[in-house]
């Protein structure tokens, strides 16, 4: 009897405890997978059907291709390998690039998708309606998500899971903003919907003028800490191309010199970037 009590005591106690903490809900209903730097841009890009092996093998077959066509041309391999190293970096240079235009495009055709959704919400359709005809009469870069949004509501899915679903899709910061504001909106059973939105296109034209600006004037300063870092290793693959250059830096102070130049290279160019980087956009509950 003692022991059956001091059982009984012990799991009374545990059960007391274990209500003390919050409950956890599963990986699979309540929390989503955080995305990996590489796959975020790459749906940033607006690859989101190339995964990131896809990305690595583009970035290994640019160094190996690079890597040989120097080596062919100079005979020298650390200066093969400075290249090598260079054009790795070639995707992503261009999955930024890429990025970047599509988040410009994106930031000028947002305030004519939100009015098209502001119409017909005033023209008495629902929510999810209005998303759905965007899919259709929407800006054209925009018409594939919401097409996709269509068919995950068409299927079954509540109005929540598709939205996050479209989300993921745009994978863009107002994209995100413009979703977060239609989920709060749907939760809370505001009434104003139409006024949030005549809002939003307002700020989100604003917004788009002023950034355009600043990033005309910042394109200057990119172009220059571009050319800053290329010219040096122009001259230098132009100097391998002759013998005599080509055998110093096959040698240890022509490495150590190659190596010294590729660190103040990379650290020269960030440096620039950060100093004439515009404050970047923050996804939303990525």
């Amino acid at each position: 009897m003692s022991l059956l009590l001091g059982l009984a005591l012990g799991a009374g106690l545990l059960l007391i405890w274990w209500s003390c903490w919050p409950r956890r809900r599963p990986e699979t209903t309540g929390r989503r997978r955080r995305l990996g730097r590489l796959e975020q841009l790459l749906a940033e890009a607006g690859h989101q059907r190339v995964g990131v092996s896809g990305a690595v093998t583009a970035m290994v077959s640019c160094a190996v291709i690079a890597f040989l066509v120097v080596l062919v041309i100079t005979r020298a391999v650390p200066v093969a390998l400075c290249f090598a190293l260079f054009a790795a970096a070639v995707p992503i240079v261009v999955l930024r690039w890429q990025a970047r235009k599509r988040q410009a495009v994106l930031r000028e055709i947002w305030p004519d998708a939100v009015d098209h959704l502001r119409s017909a919400v005033r023209a008495g359709m629902s929510l999810p309606e209005a998303l759905i005809q965007l899919s259709t009469s929407g800006p054209v870069p925009l018409r594939e998500p919401f097409v996709e949004f269509a068919r995950d509501y068409r299927s079954g899915q509540n109005l929540g899971t598709a939205l996050t679903g479209l989300k993921d899709r745009l994978a863009d910061p107002v994209g995100d903003r413009i979703v977060i504001a239609l989920t709060i909106t749907r939760e809370v059973g505001g009434s104003d919907l139409g006024r949030l939105l005549s809002t939003l296109g307002e700020f989100l034209r604003e917004d788009a003028r002023t950034r355009s600006e600043l990033e005309a004037r910042q394109s200057w300063t990119v172009n220059a800490a571009k050319l800053a870092v290329a010219a040096p290793w122009i001259v230098v693959l132009l100097l391998s191309t002759q013998a005599e250059a080509a055998d110093a830096y096959r040698g240890l102070e022509g490495m150590a010199v190659l190596t010294g130049g590729l660190v103040v290279s990379v650290i020269c160019y960030q440096l620039m970037l950060r100093i004439g980087a515009l404050p970047k956009e923050g996804r939303v509950l990525l």
